[in-house]
């Protein structure tokens, strides 16, 4: 192949990088006469060169760079490195040069053409790849904590994955797998993308089907109101595949927002209940009251009163909403280990109450294996003990026994010292 025919493709693979893959042509270049500097001291061992790469025509050039010096034992012990002062004064227009200027010389080989062709290629190649990857982490790292809908397309014993489309597959771990769903190669789902890492490999997407915030996207996309911002979910509590419950609120008074998140006849909420393959769904009404919020996260049981273990807290301002689930702050509390000051480290602690409820609902409060209080308690962010009317009346009676016992005993006390 000829010089120039090479010369041409070469400015040919540029342009078209540059017009349909959008990398730069100088950023190419760069690369090249990097590449093209290594495989020159490979083949000739030349130490210090430069190649310099003409985008104009194609040509490419090679030049020793070597320091001028008076030092004739440097010269002889390395003759790559070091030029004399004399040799160097006897190249044309020489007479200017002094001592520890840098001198370039060419130093192009006859056959250089071939190498570089081999090199190019390799460049280009290593570029489109490092370019595509850099595309596919873009566009999905936009997709970072949206929605998309995937096809399963294999799986190991570590993850099932999921086609996204333009030959990407996002990995979703059993952590993340619903456990009442089972997965056929096929299979359209909607998953959420958790994270997107950058890899050498190329981009890493891992994708949720039991994320607290799936649950979340799914209302945004159901709910107007949500989307737009009249109504807001302040938190979430999910036990993936079997149970959910969404605390809302709304910033119109004449907005309901667990009528607005339920919809006509249910249809809104049985959209996401069927999407999340039979999940249970309890939207409950955020209020600034924590007992009625309480009292409002137990349903569908009926609660009596809620005793808390501490002076009633403050009514709160309600507050923005938050993309962190009360899965994942409950799990950052338990790990921080910020120093707190003696006032403030029983706060957590603090955080509890007792909730009476009629006798025939006390199983219903609790719920299957606790988990109507454990989720109440997550969305809440208290400790809650549950207790039945008889119960608590019982526990009454005994204190107020403990209380007249004690009295009595102080009575008789007092009368045998007067004595």
């Amino acid at each position: 192949m000829s010089k120039s025919r090479v010369n041409e493709e070469m400015i040919g693979a540029l342009n078209y990088l540059e017009k349909e893959k959008g990398i730069k042509k100088e950023v190419v270049i760069e690369a090249l006469e990097q590449a093209l500097e290594t495989a020159y001291k490979q083949n000739y061992g030349e130490k210090n060169v430069e190649v310099e790469f003409n985008s104009l025509t194609g040509n490419i050039k090679v030049y020793a760079v070597k320091t001028i010096t008076d030092d004739e034992d440097a010269v002889a012990e390395d003759s790559n490195e070091y030029m004399s002062l004399a040799d160097a004064r006897k190249l044309p227009h020489g007479q200017g040069y002094d001592v520890g200027d840098e001198i370039r010389e060419e130093v192009t080989p006859r056959n250089f053409g071939r190498i570089a062709a081999q090199t190019a290629k390799q460049v280009v190649m290593q570029r489109l790849r490092e370019e595509e990857r850099k595309i596919v982490y873009d566009k999905y790292k936009t997709y970072e904590n949206e929605i998309i809908t995937g096809e399963v397309s294999r799986e190991d014993r570590r993850f099932t994955y999921v086609d996204l489309g333009d030959g990407v597959e996002g990995a979703m771990g059993f952590r993340d797998k619903m456990p009442n769903e089972h997965y056929h190669v096929h299979d359209r789902i909607q998953v959420y993308v958790s994270k997107v890492n950058d890899d050498r490999r190329g981009p890493q997407i891992y994708v949720s089907r039991t994320a607290p915030e799936l649950l979340k996207r799914l209302f945004e996309r159901e709910v107007p109101e949500i989307k737009d911002g009249t109504v807001l979910i302040e938190n979430i509590a999910r036990e993936a595949g079997d149970r959910a419950k969404v605390a809302v609120y709304s910033n119109d008074p004449n907005v309901d927002p667990v009528g607005t998140c339920v919809g006509p006849r249910g249809y809104r909420v049985q959209a996401i209940v069927n999407e999340l393959d039979g999940e249970n769904m309890d939207i409950v009404e955020y209020v600034k009251d924590p007992a009625k919020f309480i009292a409002n996260a137990l349903n569908p049981a009926d609660v009596l009163d809620v005793i808390f273990n501490e002076p009633a807290p403050a009514e709160e301002p309600v507050p923005e909403p938050v993309e962190t689930p009360a899965d994942d702050v409950d799990a950052t509390a338990d790990e921080d280990t910020t120093e707190t000051t003696p006032s403030e480290a029983p706060r957590e602690a603090e955080r509890s109450c007792t909730v009476v409820v009629p006798d025939n609902q006390l199983s219903l409060a609790i719920g299957k294996r606790g988990q109507n209080a454990r989720l109440a308690a997550r969305l809440t962010k208290y400790k809650i003990d549950i207790k039945s009317e008889s119960e608590m009346e019982e526990l009454q009676n005994q204190e107020d026994s403990d209380v007249d016992g004690t009295v009595a005993d102080n009575d008789d006390q007092s009368s045998t010292e007067a004595e």
